[in-house]
């Protein structure tokens, strides 16, 4: 094997540790990027003396976290990092002067940081104070780590998971608008870690007037999601769950320019927020909605439903990650509701493609996860 072969398999493993370490930071660092880092020894070898992840927002960046519990035995030695390291002042300081400061002799980066503050200047920065950096080990999955923070730092708007359960054919609910509970406990566990790790939970009038949900994960996890009902005429009940819960967990009820004002001082005075959307157009509407939670640095936000409302989203080309829960059933009738509404696409050459990450079978459904094809 030749010694140029035999480092890039060496970088690789050490990448892989570190994209890893890096997805411990789920839920927690957003609206940060999940970073990990790992220290190889001085000569070599692929001794890792030192790991580090980001791990809480405003918290030690992955290289610090390194660096700092390598001390001394980092001189000399290999860095590599799944994100480019930062070169500005932030809520930290830059972590190029840190890497420098301790002696690190090379440093390998999976990615360059999107954000444009960053952008190319940290990587500049190392090698022009002598530091070998070797750029694009791993490149393709440390982007896909990061995905949701280069949707917020370059298209201004949160990554969009969308949500179903469904029959095998299709259906989220019977001709009589029964749905609980087409999935299994298994899977409703797997959905109730999903939220949270959300900064928001997105539903339509539809499903919150069908069904009275929470919108909570239960338990708890790292992160309280803003839960978001999309109701142009502002007629979600004061006395449905999520209404009554609002000043224990935040509501953000997104209305229509005609919603009456008596219904927005409702809602206002039992603890929700209104937004009023100014478009009298749907799609222009979300559009800016999206704008406004991107502004509140929401990087993840669930579509929980229902068909109309996730069929506006993919009408509009807007989801990027799809969760699907399919229940071993067959329920039939036209009159039944498909998990996706909408206009849909009049061309399967033009239809919505996934990449397929994660296939399971919970509770006897079957799970299926992909991202949303964009080179298409």
């Amino acid at each position: 094997m030749h010694a140029s072969s035999f480092e890039g398999g060496r970088d690789e493993l050490l990448m892989r540790r570190a994209l890893e370490l890096a997805g411990r930071g789920a839920g927690r660092v957003e609206p940060n990027p999940m970073v990990g880092a790992v220290i190889e020894a001085a000569g070599g070898g692929g001794r890792i003396i030192a790991e580090g992840w980001h791990a809480d927002f405003g918290g030690p960046h992955a290289e610090i976290a390194a660096l700092a519990a390598a001390g001394d035995a980092a001189r000399g030695g290999t860095l590599a990092v799944t994100l480019e390291p930062c070169c500005h002042q932030g809520k930290t300081p830059p972590c190029t002067a840190a890497i420098i400061a301790a002696g690190i002799a090379r440093v390998i980066v999976a990615t360059p940081d999107p954000f444009p503050a960053v952008s190319g200047g940290g990587i500049n920065a190392l090698r022009q104070a002598g530091i070998d950096v070797t750029t694009a080990v791993c490149a393709a999955e440390a982007r896909r780590l990061i995905a949701p923070f280069s949707m917020l730092v370059q298209q201004e708007r949160p990554w969009l998971i969308a949500k179903w359960a469904m029959s095998l054919d299709g259906r989220v609910a019977t001709a009589a608008r029964e749905s609980r509970w087409i999935s299994s406990a298994a899977s409703r566990e797997i959905v109730h870690e999903l939220r949270g790790r959300m900064d928001g939970i997105l539903c339509g009038i539809g499903t919150a007037l069908a069904d009275d949900p929470l919108l909570t994960a239960r338990p708890a996890g790292p992160r309280q999601a803003v839960r978001i009902v999309l109701d142009g005429a502002a007629r979600l009940p004061v006395k449905s769950r999520l209404v009554r819960t609002a000043r224990d967990r935040p509501v953000l009820v997104a209305v229509g320019p005609a919603a009456p004002a008596n219904r927005l001082q409702a809602l206002e005075a039992a603890g929700c927020e209104v937004w009023r959307g100014a478009a009298a157009d749907l799609r222009e509407r979300l559009t800016a909605l999206l704008t406004e939670l991107a502004v509140r640095r929401l990087t993840n936000v669930l579509i929980e439903g229902g068909p109309q409302v996730l069929g506006s989203f993919a009408d509009a080309g807007l989801i990027d990650e799809v969760w699907a829960f399919i229940a071993p059933m067959i329920i039939g009738g036209a009159a039944a509701p498909p998990a996706v509404g909408g206009t849909g696409s009049a061309s399967l050459l033009n239809a919505a493609a996934l990449d397929i990450e994660h296939v399971g079978h919970p509770g006897g459904d079957l799970f299926v996860r992909g991202v949303v094809r964009r080179d298409r």
